[in-house]
């Protein structure tokens, strides 16, 4: 898997905003990328230190439409920790 394939979108919610003064960060990443991937990632997309990576499979949604449920595709989220002193430019200012 190529290391711009491991990242899909940030995350920006409440509790992300939140992590980001702790100097974590929140990504939605492919399924079938582990911690080291994602760390390498990270790191060469923004140009910082990842001290750790927090990893959690998310269980789609259901919902219903008319009679029937339907229930939304399955993600992976990571919470990726910076090093001190390095922060992610893309959410400053969020």
């Amino acid at each position: 898997m190529n290391l711009y394939e491991v990242l899909r979108r940030p995350l920006v919610t409440e509790k992300a905003t939140l992590l980001q003064e702790d100097g974590k960060y929140v990504f939605e990443v492919a399924r079938g990328a582990n911690k080291m991937q994602i760390k390498d990632a990270v790191e060469q997309a923004f140009k910082v230190k990842v001290a750790e990576v927090n990893v959690m499979s998310m269980h789609g949604k259901t919902k219903r439409m008319g009679k029937r449920e339907v229930t939304g595709p399955a993600w992976k989220k990571a919470v990726v920790t910076l090093q001190p002193g390095y922060k992610v430019a893309l959410f400053e200012g969020v």
